[in-house]
């Protein structure tokens, strides 16, 4: 049985005999797994990493690497 009708099966049992406390109980489980599923996706950054990105973006201003804002608005604004 392929994950779709698993979800669509379910559902329908989930509808046919929810509750609230079932409810309550699967609010709570779905919360966990995001919660779960953010701190796997994101970390963060050490003072050293935080430093790094610091000087790297201090030397692209220096050789003018950078756009202004008014510039990069008119670049996007050409894209159309």
């Amino acid at each position: 049985m392929d994950i779709q009708t698993r979800k669509i099966q379910f559902i329908q049992e989930f509808l046919k005999s929810a509750n609230d406390n079932l409810l309550d109980r699967f609010e709570e489980i779905l919360k966990q797994e995001r919660e779960i599923s953010f701190e796997k996706e994101i970390k963060p950054m050490t003072l050293q990493e935080y430093e790094q990105r610091f000087d790297r973006a201090i030397e692209d201003v220096k050789k003018n690497k950078v756009k202004s804002a008014r510039n990069l608005k008119r670049e996007i604004a050409s894209w159309k």
